[in-house]
């Protein structure tokens, strides 16, 4: 291979190392911490408590982002929301931990967006009010969060003409200009949490997927690998229990109330350019919207809705069509050109990991879109560290409570969290990235490892062509997914390390050039 085609030092997750640390991980030695769960909580969780230097161990059933944390809106939002609701700190907190993402810790992941809130017939001028209001009182969250202003822009009022320029899709009639506004937008959400569990693995922490908590107590867990069936265990100091949605089927006594967050996908030749993306203000909501989301691999994502799940939670969350048609419905409120059903080649459902605080059963709330996005970290009564709650901008602080409780619980040598300061896989500052010498589109992707991932296609022009046509995910990006970032088989490939998976058509084409790549790989080295 060549010198310039080499990961981040220490950071390769591979199916080499996955056997061989789960060996060490199950021989009878005690590690500090066991994490159990690998989203984006669970990973920064084995991230803080390496970073500390702790020995750490973190298992997930499945794959890296395999929950929750693969289905968010791949925003990284301000708090805004929870400033209407009197939720001020959640939104500082989100503020907070925005800048941190935005301008120390992942800034080759998380970049601005400008959005646009139409203002059409169905935007009263009280409403206009109120949204510029709420815009201008989220640009003070980014000042008390000491955000720099050009990281964020500042937002301001469109006329028509402007409107339309950002979003040419808008039905010209009767719009009345529109309201522009800013947050953070992450290039994938399951690329976030491959950079966490990498960042880990780079100071230590055994990160093994496809590994199965059975049983949880206070000093361990019995294991068992989901490739071979084999049983273990695997012996702790403190174990954190950060499996999201499923955290209450570890642990007894945690009531989790899931959230069902319904997107769309749409080809991007169904809407038109979109240089920003869209609020659209849901008809009889005061603070709620529809959000549409530009890629930059040729597809938008439309959503989202915020619903109880009733019954088991799925590993795979369907999605109704119920929800497809209120969001066909709110985005053909606005457009000139109508969206049908048939325009819809993809739809994904997530489900959020809210604490059920009313004392009832899961029916008991009567929407989840008004529980609170508070994070809990809570302790059971023999000693294993839960974390619940929360969203995917506030998981680093998620994290450090997890690991601070566990750390205190158990007496463990620790000093306190580095994380706020400490970048992740790739990350470095603009002006550096802009610099690399590697496609756009890879550099946001993989940073400054763009230049080695790239390189790879250098060496095997078949590597340097897509693996879908129209899509940019390369046979390089295959390749090194499967070397250097824990990628197994080829759902990993598909559905995570790219996010091919998300079109059940281009998935289908996919599937044999990767397979073929798998087949390869040994070959290509």
């Amino acid at each position: 291979m060549s010198q310039t085609a080499v990961p981040a030092a220490g950071a390769s997750l591979s199916a080499a190392r996955r056997t061989r640390e789960l060996t060490e991980a199950t021989d009878g030695r005690v590690v500090d911490v066991l994490v159990v769960g690998l989203g984006a909580t669970g990973a920064g969780a084995a991230l803080d408590a390496a970073a500390r230097g702790l020995d750490v161990v973190a298992v997930d059933a499945h794959d890296l982002a395999f929950g929750t944390s693969r289905w968010s809106s791949k925003l990284v939002h301000g708090g805004l929301r929870y400033l209407a609701s009197a939720q001020f700190d959640v939104a500082h907190e989100s503020a907070v931990e925005r800048g941190v993402l935005m301008e120390r810790t992942a800034p080759h992941l998380v970049r601005a967006q400008p959005f646009v809130l139409p203002l059409t017939g169905l935007v009263s001028r009280g409403q206009a009010a109120l949204a510029w209001a709420g815009f201008r009182a989220g640009d003070a969250l980014r000042l008390s969060a000491r955000t720099a202003r050009a990281t964020l822009p500042a937002p301001r009022r469109l006329s028509p003409v402007e409107t339309r320029h950002l979003a040419p899709a808008l039905r010209p009639g009767g719009l009345r200009g529109g309201l522009l506004s800013w947050d953070g937008r992450l290039t994938d959400d399951a690329r976030l949490v491959t950079a966490l569990a990498r960042t880990a693995a780079a100071r230590h922490a055994r990160v093994l997927t496809r590994v199965r908590a059975l049983e949880l107590t206070a000093s361990g867990a019995r294991v068992r690998d989901e490739l071979t069936g084999e049983e273990g265990e695997i012996r702790a100091r403190a174990v954190i229990n950060a499996s999201g949605v499923w955290a209450g089927d570890l642990v007894d006594g945690i009531r989790i109330l899931p959230s069902r967050g319904t997107h769309l996908v749409l080809r991007s030749e169904h809407i038109g350019p979109l240089p920003a993306g869209l609020h659209i203000p849901i008809p009889g909501e005061t603070n709620r919207f529809v959000l549409v989301l530009p890629q930059d691999d040729g597809r938008v994502y439309v959503g989202l809705t915020d619903e109880p799940l009733d019954g088991p939670v799925p590993d795979v969350p369907d999605v109704p069509e119920t929800d497809i048609g209120f969001l066909l419905d709110v985005l053909g409120s606005v457009l000139d050109v109508p969206v049908r059903r048939g325009d819809v080649v993809g739809a994904f459902a997530g489900l959020r990991p809210l604490l059920d605080t009313s004392g009832t059963a899961h029916g008991g709330a009567s929407r989840t879109a008004d529980i609170s996005r508070r994070h809990a970290v809570l302790t059971s009564p023999d000693g294993v560290v839960s974390v619940v709650g929360g969203k995917l901008t506030t998981y680093r602080r998620m994290a450090e409570d997890a690991v601070n409780a566990a750390v205190d619980a158990r007496g463990l040598a620790a000093g306190p969290s580095p994380t706020a300061a400490l970048p992740l896989v790739g990350a470095a500052a603009p002006r550096a990235l802009a610099a690399l010498r590697a496609p756009r589109h890879l550099v946001q992707r993989y940073g400054t490892e763009a230049p080695a991932v790239h390189a790879l296609a250098g060496q095997n022009p078949r590597l340097a062509e897509p693996v879908v046509p129209g899509h940019p995910v390369t046979g390089a990006e295959v390749l090194w997914a499967l070397r250097h970032e824990g990628a197994l088989d080829e759902a990993d490939l598909l559905d995570r390390r790219t996010r091919i998976g998300l079109v059940p058509a281009d998935r289908a084409e996919a599937l044999e050039a990767v397979r073929a790549l798998m087949g390869e790989a040994a070959s290509l080295a």
